[in-house]
């Protein structure tokens, strides 16, 4: 008895504790509220779960709230992340509540014993749960019981104050059959992303503001961050007030070192920071990159094709080849050589334009072979995979030789009658070659179609770089010409000592000579 006496009164105090720290909590956070530019509606995001701070589920709640209350005129101020304790989590809404707007949450709502948010909301505004009568009915006509004793019947267990907010289903128009739960400015979402979305979706008009619109604008530098610092400062010390101006490097793109984006919801007054911006930048750093080459692939390949340049009648002779090849196989029948390489990354470019051209509606995968060798290197293998998201294609993976891989290939998949190769007649072995030709005697037999044959390595470069075509990242680091890492290292010939005595190597397009492309492959 003095024991059970003695557990209850250290129970009491600690709750009383946490009461005075939250009391004190949400005193504070009334005095520290924070106003957004302009004056716009503002909101706070808690991320509930143990599974997120475990590493063990990627967030994407927070990516899309923050996205949907932007597009509502509403400005996300802070995301946190807490664990599933009722204690943690009543401190986290006591702190935020008062700053913002809205508080939303996400998480921790259902029948188990670590669904503890509705117990959290509850201790931060020194409530007590309560059974909710329409709650109960609505659960009692969903999972068919009534038995308060059943984990069900916790989802009808929410703080006194609780209001019920019924949503409609954005595309039968239709009302949702259950109310999202707010305790005075603190909306407690679901944790499951397609509920979440769904009731964010049906109550938008709980928080859309009218009066504010946000508008972003980009800009693409090529150049370092510690080379635009200054003018970033300058641009900030004039506009911070009503622009909001972000710097990310991005160490993956063949086009731009830095991307800044501009913020506001004055659209007059993020112009002028624009304009501001584009006059100050370092001369010729800002690069008009063009940000999904592949959807506008067709459109601009082609206009690229009529326009008479060199470069373009290589381009609408290549073009000529494919199309010849469509017209005698079938998409099913033909794939294209993929192996992550400049020269096979412009044909893969091509065909998709062609492709896209003749049939903008099929929804057919482009085949691809990618004859992968035994030691890739890192980057080129991440290139691979993105490139078979970006052109969603069909991959086809073996090892070995190209006969070896050839006949791998036609075992697999003996529908394919033709390859598409990037090959030019510089390659190796390659100058008796046509346009389109069969295999020789004793290989597995296929027509190879070489679109390329004609291009040189200037051409290949040019290509990609004014079509703003990804490409490997290695080609950026000095490489040439890529095999393994094993018989493969950066060219000499791009090689130099900077100002400081660094010794750096320039891109693969910046090669001066075409007979050096390959020394650097043993």
């Amino acid at each position: 008895m003095h024991r059970s006496v003695t557990l209850a009164c250290r129970s009491l105090s600690r709750l009383r504790n946490l009461r005075v720290r939250l009391t004190s909590a949400m005193a504070a956070s009334s005095t520290d509220t924070e106003e957004p530019r302009g004056g716009a509606v503002t909101a706070g995001i808690i991320i509930i779960g143990d599974e997120i701070l475990k590493g063990h589920t990627q967030d994407t709640n927070s990516l899309f709230m923050c996205r949907r209350l932007r597009s509502l005129g509403v400005s996300v101020r802070r995301v946190s992340v807490v664990p599933d304790e009722a204690r943690l989590i009543a401190e986290e809404i006591a702190s935020l509540a008062p700053r913002y707007t809205y508080l939303l949450t996400a998480g921790g709502i259902g029948p188990t014993h670590d669904d503890v948010t509705f117990e959290g909301a509850a201790l931060a505004f020194r409530e007590q749960l309560r059974p909710n009568p329409e709650l109960a009915r609505l659960v009692e006509a969903h999972f068919g019981t009534s038995d308060p004793a059943r984990p069900e019947m916790k989802l009808a267990l929410v703080p006194e104050s609780s209001v019920l907010n019924y949503g409609t289903d954005r595309r039968s128009g239709e009302p949702l059959r259950y109310p999202l739960v707010s305790v005075r400015n603190v909306y407690l979402f679901p944790g499951i992303p397609s509920l979440l979305e769904s009731a964010l979706d049906g109550l938008q008009h709980l928080f859309a503001d009218p009066r504010t619109s946000f508008h972003t604008r980009a800009v693409f530098v090529d150049a370092d961050e510690f080379s635009i610092a200054p003018a970033l400062s300058r641009a900030d010390a004039l506009f911070r007030r009503c622009v909001s101006l972000g710097s990310y490097p991005d160490w993956l793109s063949n086009y731009h070192r830095v991307k800044l984006t501009l913020d506001s919801d004055s659209l007059p007054r993020l112009e002028e920071a624009l304009h501001y911006l584009l006059e100050n930048l370092p001369p010729g750093s800002v690069v008009p990159l063009v940000q999904d080459p592949v959807a506008r692939a067709a459109e601009e390949v082609y206009r690229l094709a009529h326009a008479g340049s060199p470069l373009g009648l290589k381009v609408a002779s290549a073009l000529r080849t494919i199309e010849e090849a469509l017209n005698q196989f079938s998409l099913s029948e033909i794939c294209v050589g993929f192996n992550g390489g400049k020269d096979c990354t412009a044909l893969l470019h091509l065909y998709h334009a062609a492709l896209q051209r003749r049939a903008p509606d099929c929804k057919e995968k482009l085949q691809a072979l990618y004859i992968r060798t035994v030691s890739p290197f890192p980057e080129m293998e991440r290139f691979i995979q993105d490139t078979i998201k970006r052109y969603d294609l069909q991959i086809y993976t073996v090892q070995g030789s190209i006969r070896e891989a050839l006949g791998d290939l036609q075992s697999q998949h003996p529908q394919l009658q033709a390859v598409l190769m990037g090959t030019r007649n510089t390659d190796p072995y390659s100058r008796s070659l046509t346009p389109l030709c069969p295999t020789d005697p004793g290989w597995p037999k296929y027509m190879r179609v070489n679109p390329l044959l004609d291009w040189s390595y200037h051409d290949i470069w040019e290509f990609l770089r004014t079509l703003y075509v990804p490409y490997c990242i290695l080609y950026d680091k000095g490489y040439t010409s890529l095999g393994s890492t094993d018989n493969t290292s950066k060219n000499p010939a791009l090689r130099f000592v900077d100002e400081r005595g660094v010794v750096k190597y320039r891109p693969a397009y910046k090669l001066e000579k075409e007979e050096d492309e390959r020394n650097s492959r043993k």
